[in-house]
């Protein structure tokens, strides 16, 4: 990801490059005033602030090795964007209008900066919880998922018609079973663990219906857990 960010970077760059560009190449007198005012430093100081948050929220978001988080933090980037927009043409207000005094640009930019600031950390914090229970939720499928794609192999494997049938019951079951685990699912998911050892190891009618059994079982659990 660390490209993608370079690149970002560098239309970054560009956007900063060539605000400073419409800044001051602008006449510095408007009606016979300067427009270097108190109200034009500070509008342009927030302005910069703005773009540096922007980037540096890019960053983080950026930063991630995981499409999917990257993903997450997309929203994010959006809205630390739309907080530049909205920074920079009220800046440009302030500095492009020198009769307002600082002081009420030092307080707008101030309020804006601040609901700004507010916004992203709520995106930063909803992308983190998202995520973190994206992990949790892949942990405890992790069980399930695990099985079915060893059956799966078992089936692809099976020398016989008649092995491929039972081996297809045994993935079927698998396949269709509540794929959240839980701690007080231990001692049933061991025993399911161990039968399906012994399954791989002889594929046979017999084995195949003590392991369904076991993981019909663990089905009737999940659902009492779940009420």
């Amino acid at each position: 990801m660390k490209k993608k960010f370079w690149v970002y970077a560098a239309c970054w760059a560009l956007m900063l490059a060539l605000f400073n560009i419409i800044v001051f190449v602008t006449p510095n007198e408007i009606g016979g005033v300067s427009k270097f005012t108190g109200g034009f430093w500070v509008g342009y100081g927030f302005a910069i602030a703005a773009f540096i948050g922007q980037l540096i929220c890019a960053f983080f978001a950026l930063k991630e090795t995981e499409y999917r988080k990257v993903f997450y933090n997309i929203p994010l980037i959006g809205i630390s964007y739309g907080a530049l927009v909205a920074t920079v043409v009220i800046s440009i207000i302030f500095m492009a209008v020198p009769q307002i005094p600082a002081w009420i640009a030092a307080i707008v930019c101030s309020v804006v900066l601040a609901f700004s600031v507010i916004a992203v950390v709520k995106a930063k914090v909803a992308a983190e919880v998202v995520s973190n229970i994206d992990e949790k939720i892949a942990v405890k499928t992790a069980f399930i998922k695990e099985l079915t794609a060893r059956a799966n192999v078992v089936m692809t494997n099976a020398t016989t018609s008649e092995l491929k049938a039972e081996a297809k019951r045994v993935y079927g079951a698998l396949r269709y079973s509540d794929p959240m685990s839980s701690e007080k699912l231990t001692a049933i998911e061991s025993e399911i663990v161990s039968k399906f050892d012994e399954f791989e190891q002889n594929v046979n009618s017999t084995s195949a219906n003590e392991v369904i059994a076991l993981i019909n079982k663990r089905a009737a659990l999940c659902k009492l857990l779940k009420k």
